[in-house]
């Protein structure tokens, strides 16, 4: 790519009003600002921009008084840090003033704040990430960052240990931007300073951590990303589950994702990188701090056993309805993947992906039937209340699904006094 450049064409969110009137507002009187970062990457990479950064000269005090003149709602989520939300049209812009790390501990910094546009490019992590673009559309690159976008290469500005050392996460952001945006292999010095600082990685919380390894994983192919990180110790640091376990199945889940229209699925992933344990995942969880909902599935995926090869449909649904769902199903999808694989030089395998299909397929369009009785019909049935109440519930509950959920609710009514005898 040659200078000067401009995205004004491709850029249509550019074009949006309140984007204009803010850049005007903030560059009256002397003042200056540009678009930052992720949005001019993303716009000539030809990929979907969904957040808009602006950096400015003005001080953070200035952004609110200029944001709000300008009719704007403006949050100070992060003055401090020269950090200004600016709220259009519904709308949230984070606008900061340009500023310079005067202190850093590898996760904060200690900022000053000043007018110098070099120095602010040089203070961010890579060279694809520091490009600005003037309210006309015209990119401004001070660090070599076109070059890098051209050759989809991930490169840390200016010495790559010297960013790492600033915070740590940036091990971790490296191979995620790689994971969405980079090409061939990573970039060398990066790569090596990656694996001689890993240790840093222990001084991160575990919440910027996972943060991190899920965006990593819901790139359209992270396995290249995740390969390069087992070969520098730094999945190992944050993932050591996947360890011995190892990421094979991660290639083969991608291709099957694409082969058959699955969504990219984080957790999906990250269970196929770890052993079905549910006391580790269990560890894990409580280790990266996921959420309930994420720490469920797991769970539900780690204890789920999966059907064997020859149940029927009307056995397997027996199966589901004692069973969680969403673990039976990504118990089967990882089963799919693997019958993919071997499917290739192996004509039983080829057989059993097609009934793991089939068995998908009835999960998808699955609806768990009800229980046509409750506790309260069988002690109106006579019975006394008390914990034989909710054996007996359970044995005539086991006797409709062996009926295939056929027997009705006056036929289960009529088993009660026998059902009694036996619980």
């Amino acid at each position: 790519m040659s200078n000067p450049i401009s995205i004004a064409d491709k850029a249509a969110w550019l074009k949006d009003t309140p984007v204009q009137t803010l850049l005007a507002a903030l560059s009256a009187d002397g003042e200056g600002a540009r678009i930052v970062g992720g949005a001019i990457r993303n716009t000539l990479l030809g990929q979907k921009v969904s957040d808009l950064d602006i950096a400015t000269t003005c001080l953070p005090e200035e952004t609110l008084r200029r944001a709000k003149q300008a009719g704007f709602k403006a949050i100070p989520t992060g003055i401090e840090h020269g950090t200004i939300t600016v709220v259009a049209e519904g709308k949230p812009y984070e606008v900061t003033t340009l500023r310079a790390d005067v202190e850093t501990d590898g996760r904060h910094a200690e900022v000053a704040f000043g007018r110098d546009w070099q120095v602010d490019a040089e203070r961010r992590d890579f060279t694809i990430n520091a490009l600005y673009a003037e309210a006309d559309g015209t990119v401004v690159d001070l660090v070599g960052g076109l070059a890098d976008i051209e050759n989809q290469t991930l490169r840390f500005i200016g010495d790559a240990e010297l960013r790492i050392r600033e915070d740590y996460l940036r091990i971790l952001r490296f191979f995620r931007f790689f994971a969405w945006y980079g090409r061939g292999r990573p970039e060398s010095e990066g790569l090596k300073a990656c694996a001689r600082l890993k240790d840093g990685l222990s001084r991160l919380s575990a919440e910027r951590i996972w943060s991190e390894l899920k965006k990593l994983l819901a790139a359209p192919d992270p396995s290249r990303a995740l390969l390069w990180m087992r070969q520098a110790g730094v999945l190992t640091a944050v993932l050591p589950e996947s360890e011995k376990w190892g990421i094979d199945a991660i290639h083969g889940l991608v291709g099957t994702e694409q082969d058959l229209g699955w969504n990219p699925d984080p957790l999906l992933r990250l269970a196929s990188m770890v052993p079905p344990n549910a006391e580790r995942m269990a560890e894990l969880a409580a280790r990266l701090k996921l959420s309930n909902q994420e720490s469920e599935r797991l769970e539900a995926w780690a204890t789920t056993v999966p059907p064997q090869p020859e149940i029927s449909q009307a056995g397997f649904a027996k199966r589901l309805y004692r069973s969680d769902r969403q673990g039976m199903e990504d118990r089967l999808r990882l089963a799919l993947v693997s019958a993919r694989a071997e499917a290739i030089n192996d004509n039983a395998a080829m057989m059993r992906a097609g009934y793991l299909s089939k068995l998908l397929e009835f999960v998808g369009s699955y609806e768990k039937p009800k229980f046509p009785l409750s506790g309260g019909d069988i002690i109106a049935a006579g019975l006394d209340r008390g914990p034989e109440i909710g054996k007996l519930q359970r044995a005539l509950e086991d006797e409709w699904i062996k009926s295939d959920f056929t027997l009705t609710r006056d036929e289960l009514l009529a088993k009660i006094s026998d059902s009694a005898g036996k619980a």
